[in-house]
């Protein structure tokens, strides 16, 4: 299964490349998955996603979905 999230070109200044970067390390997380991570949260905010839905789309033949069942049960 290919992978369903979008490829984007992102043009930032070297200061919040920096800043961004500190932050992810500091947090266990790629620059790339910071970044999703704090738009996420900012849409989150602004009301324009669940506040439910997880941090990161499943990956391609993981088993998100039955540890999301067992939840649910």
């Amino acid at each position: 299964m290919a992978d369903p999230r979008k490829t984007i070109l992102l043009r930032i200044s070297p200061d919040l490349w920096a800043a961004l970067n500190t932050l992810a390390r500091d947090e266990l997380r790629s620059l790339n998955a910071q970044i999703e991570f704090l738009l996420r949260e900012a849409a989150r905010r602004k009301g324009l996603l669940n506040s439910k839905e997880s941090d990161r789309p499943p990956r391609p033949n993981s088993n998100a979905d039955s540890a999301d069942q067992a939840d649910d049960a």
